[in-house]
């Protein structure tokens, strides 16, 4: 043999084991560790949902009490500590804005400069007017005098000098009868108008130092120790710099309770009606995947809601997480499974090994000696992984994970009631 003749022949063996390699492995992917057995044991009905860890209960912190009383019924926050800062009483934790407040407290100060002028003016007139009129009545009482003196020299004048110079007399003395009365009544009149005006005045300075002392509450204080969490809208939005502050509702943020932590979800309506409060739940933290707790429903929204991005109405509910953990932390992303039915000594299945066959027909690729069929399937509950048989399977059967080539072809092995249905339809 010549060289060519030994290259063709190598060429050709190569060929030849290439294709039963092929082969082998081909007929051997078919069988190879893509079954399983069916099982029988304890199955969980779940409802999984991702939600939001919140305190179960929390400590507000209050802004100005007074802004109402002030006339202040919005402000800001004009700065606030980072979320999640612990904080020990007393601390500083937000401002707010204080402009409204500062062109109040600049018009209470001109009130008050403007009421203690009118006071000071008060007392200077009160007192010149006062003044002017004992100065006139002193006058009168010099005069009264004098005619009383003149009254007593004329004694030994005819009769008619001595009416005329008595009634003089007395027509003074009722002059100054009437002036003293009017003294009377000018003094009261002074005391009122002095009172009015310092009233004025001391109601003014009550006012600014109102101002001033709301003005020290603006600077938000730690009423108890925990970690600082911003309030949120109706929206879920967090509130933070530049975030309302109302007066009839004045909470800045919260300290909440972190040794007893709810977690809050949504369910859609197709699976509201399996979820019960007293159902248990595990519970999983996005953001340590290997930690899982444990907890329970507590509360089930009896009325609807649509979510932003969603065209279907859910129903709030809230789970009770049982483990208090350092790590949990209100705003955690968390997955529960609420176990909602408990099934005992029932055969179950993955679902990725069910298949469907138009709308009614339902079955497995099970291993027939060393083929494959297709055995229809009477399925009950299900989960996200596992599904119920509740005829077609029995425990210890190997049924297929994954397609088979030409899987429609295999042979359908049909339940007996369907048999029944048909052998009695023909």
């Amino acid at each position: 043999m010549n060289i060519r003749t030994l290259t063709i022949i190598a060429g050709l063996l190569v060929a030849v084991i290439i294709f039963f390699i092929t082969k082998v492995n081909k007929g051997s992917s078919d069988l190879r560790d893509v079954y399983i057995e069916v099982q029988r044991g304890e199955f969980r009905s779940e409802v999984i949902a991702s939600g939001e860890l919140f305190a179960k209960s929390s400590v507000d912190i209050i802004g100005p009490d007074g802004m109402q009383s002030a006339g202040i019924f919005q402000t800001k926050i004009e700065h606030i500590i980072e979320e999640g800062t612990v904080v020990e009483k007393g601390d500083y934790v937000a401002r707010l804005d204080q402009s409204e407040l500062g062109t109040r407290r600049q018009q209470r100060m001109s009130d008050l400069t403007v009421s203690t002028s009118q006071f000071t003016q008060a007392k200077l007139d009160s007192a010149i007017e006062l003044r002017k009129a004992r100065d006139g009545m002193d006058k009168m009482q010099f005069d009264i005098q004098k005619k009383r003196l003149i009254l007593n020299n004329s004694q030994f004048e005819p009769p008619a000098v001595v009416t005329e110079k008595k009634m003089d007399l007395e027509r003074a003395e009722k002059q100054y009868n009437q002036e003293l009365e009017n003294y009377e009544l000018q003094r009261q009149k002074s005391i009122a108008k002095m009172a009015a005006a310092e009233a004025k005045m001391n109601d003014d300075k009550s006012k600014l130092d109102a101002l001033l002392a709301l003005q020290q509450k603006f600077t938000i204080l730690a009423t108890e120790p925990g970690m600082l969490i911003y309030r949120r809208d109706w929206r879920g939005n967090k509130l933070g710099v530049g975030a309302q502050v109302n007066a009839w509702d004045p909470v800045v943020a919260t300290l909440p309770d972190l040794t007893k932590m709810v977690s809050k979800t949504y369910i859609n309506e197709v699976d509201i009606n399996n979820v019960k409060r007293g159902q248990q739940v595990d519970i999983g933290l996005d953001a340590f995947p290997d930690k899982r707790l444990t907890g329970k429903v507590i509360d089930v929204a009896n009325m609807g809601q649509q979510r932003p991005n969603s065209d279907s109405k859910v129903f709030e509910i809230s789970v009770e997480v049982f483990e208090s953990d350092t790590t949990l932390r209100p705003g955690m992303t968390t997955s529960n499974k609420i176990v909602s039915e408990v099934l005992e000594d029932v055969v179950f299945i993955p679902v990725e090994a069910v298949h469907s066959q138009g709308d009614s027909l339902v079955y497995v690729l099970a291993r027939d000696g060393g083929s494959a069929v297709r055995q229809e399937v009477k399925l009950g509950k299900s989960n996200s992984d596992e599904v119920v048989v509740l005829n077609g399977l029995e425990e210890g059967m190997k049924i297929y994970l994954s397609d088979l080539e030409d899987m429609e072809s295999k042979p359908l092995k049909l339940l007996s009631s369907r048999n029944k249905a048909i052998a009695k339809k023909d």
